[in-house]
């Protein structure tokens, strides 16, 4: 497989080669596959982690277990409100 680097790549790892970060082309375009494949598995635990989380809140919200919407603002708004007068006072 053969890639072509934009100039604006080919400057960065220019700029990481001076700054001596890496000794070789290679170890920079290495670190940013191993930093790339490091944010999308993190972005997939997140997703299967926010999907549970969405499901476990549906199944509360059907069985009456959970706050509804203007109850839960109304909540906050009075929280930051309370913060705002022993912040002020």
């Amino acid at each position: 497989m053969q890639i072509t680097l934009n100039k604006q790549q080919e400057q960065f790892i220019a700029a990481q080669l001076a700054r001596g970060n890496f000794n070789h082309p290679d170890e920079v375009v290495n670190a940013a596959f191993s930093l790339l494949e490091q944010l999308q598995t993190e972005y997939e635990e997140w997703l299967t982690e926010t999907r549970a989380k969405v499901e476990t809140a549906v199944l509360e919200m059907d069985r009456g277990e959970g706050l509804d919407g203007e109850t839960f603002v109304l909540g906050i708004l009075e929280r930051f409100q309370q913060a705002k007068r022993g912040k002020f006072e």
